[in-house]
């Protein structure tokens, strides 16, 4: 086996390395403090730079909007959102929206020949709980306690030309729903017209298609 190397320092020697390692010694103390003197001042270099940050001005030809601007645009955004009630003839159906997205169908009876509803676009402008009945022609009476009241327990009318009106409303009935044989009002299933009862409010539209 090789003996390990021995290595003899003269003073000479002995001098220059001392010398070599106290002055590395001290360019290593001296970057460990530059460098925590670095992050100290890091934040107000950060901060300098970022107070030069300002909000932009508007460009000369960015249009700006009017607060009647502003009004009108909320105001179409919430019709755009707002119930609505379409109710197709043909189809036999009342659908209940929010702006065009269908929400929900339900069934309907419509008028039968010579009492047909009429088409157009309305506004809820009647709603009564527990309605009295008045034929149309007679003027007939059925109280709202009596099981045999052809408008259930809910009115939502629509339409009138002073003296009849014509609306949603339940029925004494159920197999008449689907069927052309009312007087021009709208039957629904008294369950039906309970939960409409409640989304519906004065001022709704109701459209009405064949």
């Amino acid at each position: 086996m090789r003996p390990p190397a021995v290595f003899a320092f003269d003073r000479t020697t002995f001098r220059s390395f001392h010398r070599f390692t106290v002055m590395n010694r001290s360019a290593k103390l001296a970057g460990f403090v530059g460098a925590i003197g670095l992050l100290g001042f890091l934040p107000f270099i950060v901060l300098s730079q970022t107070s030069f940050l300002r909000p932009q001005e508007p460009q000369a030809n960015t249009p700006v909007i009017t607060p009647e601007e502003h009004t009108e645009l909320k105001q179409q955004i919430a019709q755009s959102t707002e119930l609505n009630l379409r109710v197709s003839l043909s189809q036999r159906e009342v659908g209940l929206y929010r702006g065009d997205r269908l929400m929900k169908t339900y069934p309907i009876a419509i008028g039968q020949q010579g009492w047909e509803t009429p088409t157009g676009t309305f506004e809820v402008m009647q709603m009564i709980q527990n309605p009295i009945w008045i034929h149309p022609m007679t003027d007939e009476q059925i109280g709202a306690d009596d099981p045999n009241n052809p408008l259930g327990d809910h009115w939502i009318g629509f339409w009138t030309d002073g003296r009849n009106s014509i609306g949603f409303h339940g029925t004494s009935n159920p197999d008449s729903v689907g069927a052309a044989t009312s007087h021009g009002c709208l039957r629904m299933f008294n369950p039906d017209i309970e939960e409409l009862f409640a989304i519906v409010q004065p001022g709704m539209k109701v459209t009405v298609t064949r």
